[in-house]
């Protein structure tokens, strides 16, 4: 391992799939995750020196596995409870290359078992598996962080209470458990797609593990949700390159350069479109990618069919109701029937106070009074979002608006 950056690269991509491994190995979140940490440690002792090994996966497997059992043979409590001698405790098999690489679906399959409420299997899952903060996923939820924290603790003490197995499902048990790993997917996805917090705007790690997931999902149960499910995430992922500037700036939909569109991604996703579409049994998922292809479709920005937008959002709405649906419904409302139509949408919705905490409300609000030549208000709603953003480049967007409004 050359520099601590690298060493820092090697964690943010390897540490949740050599958790989730553990956590099969050694049945218990809390000490998997001291392990993993011990291993991490152990790798910036060692591969200096030595060397980073082949499979620096497998070594910190490995090397998390038999930390964790040295830490319960010097447990004093675990020969009470165990009623063996210490010494007659023995490490779990090693794992064989396959397993670690399918144990994140494995996890996340588990974590959404029935026993669990659908929100803390969500909750767990994002925290557990893949890596998302309190914080990251209390404003994914729409939750103080705290509520969110007492949901995390709930959901590890009835897994461990219940016994529940950490292991694929037989097939007939996937369907029941569909719906909460897609939304645990796509929620991952989300976070990759637009980070939540921090320095910049995407997470590759997350959007691209979402989508290898999905992938291995859809090979296990072929549904038309999981197959609508993908198509929506790459298509979103064919405009991950044209959302940045060469200056690091968040670059509008409307202004992407759309050659450097991904027209592969984009073409695969539409086959599965077309694919899930001919299913009664296609949902939300597919609705929400077919959105998505209408903006693929457009050679440019003004040549977008906002009409067959809005139709395909009153869809999603009678489908899946939600205020965030309405925001973004609104929004496909302004650019087809002007601003003022839009505003008075969000307007209404505001008033509610569901979105009041959510920054993206307030930034489109913000948008169509600066359109409308409303500045005073766009100005206090730009404020409002500054207030409630932690991404640092929409923070540098937003600002770079209040400046040219003040101008």
């Amino acid at each position: 391992m050359s520099t601590t950056t690298d060493f820092n690269q090697l964690y943010r991509s390897e540490s949740r799939r050599v958790l989730a491994t553990l956590i099969r190995l050694l049945g218990d979140f809390d000490l998997a995750e001291e392990a993993m940490h011990e291993a991490f440690r152990a790798a910036l002792e060692q591969w200096p020196v030595e060397g980073m090994p082949a499979n620096p996966r497998a070594w910190l497997v490995s090397t998390g596995r038999f930390k964790a059992i040295d830490k319960l043979r010097r447990d004093a409590l675990f020969a009470a409870l165990d009623g063996e001698a210490t010494e007659n405790i023995v490490a779990p098999d090693a794992p064989e290359a396959e397993d670690i690489e399918d144990d994140r679906l494995r996890l996340i399959l588990t974590c959404c078992h029935p026993a669990l409420n659908a929100d803390a299997q969500v909750a767990l899952t994002l925290r557990e598996v893949c890596g998302l903060t309190t914080e990251e996923i209390a404003l994914a939820f729409l939750i103080p962080a705290p509520t969110l924290a007492q949901r995390i603790v709930r959901a590890k003490a009835k897994i461990r209470d219940a016994k529940i197995p950490y292991e694929t499902p037989a097939p007939e048990q996937l369907p029941e458990r569909l719906q909460s790993v897609l939304r645990v997917i796509y929620l991952v996805f989300n976070e990759g797609y637009s980070a939540s917090s921090g320095d910049t705007l995407t997470r590759h790690d997350l959007s691209g593990e979402a989508i290898r997931l999905t992938r291995l999902l859809v090979q296990l149960l072929p549904e038309p949700e999981a197959q609508g499910l993908l198509a929506l995430m790459l298509l979103h992922e064919s405009r991950r390159v044209a959302r940045v500037s060469d200056t690091g700036d968040v670059v509008l939909l409307e202004d992407q350069d759309r050659t450097q569109w991904d027209r592969a991604l984009i073409a695969e996703g539409t086959a599965l479109i077309e694919r899930a579409l001919a299913s009664p049994r296609a949902g939300v998922y597919t609705i929400q990618a077919a959105i998505s292809a209408v903006h693929a479709d457009a050679a440019t920005a003004a040549a977008t069919d906002w009409r067959e937008i809005v139709g395909l959002y009153d869809v999603l709405l009678a489908r899946e109701p939600s205020p965030v649906v309405e925001l973004n419904r609104a929004v496909a409302v302004a650019m087809r029937d002007g601003p003022a139509a839009g505003l008075a949408l969000i307007d209404a919705l505001l008033a509610r106070g569901e979105l009041d905490d959510y920054h993206l409300a307030h930034a489109a609000r913000a948008d169509l009074c600066r359109r409308l030549g409303r500045d005073a208000d766009a100005r206090t709603a730009y404020e409002r979002t500054l207030q409630l953003t932690l991404s640092q480049l929409e923070r540098r967007f937003i600002e770079r608006r209040l400046s040219a409004l003040k101008k």
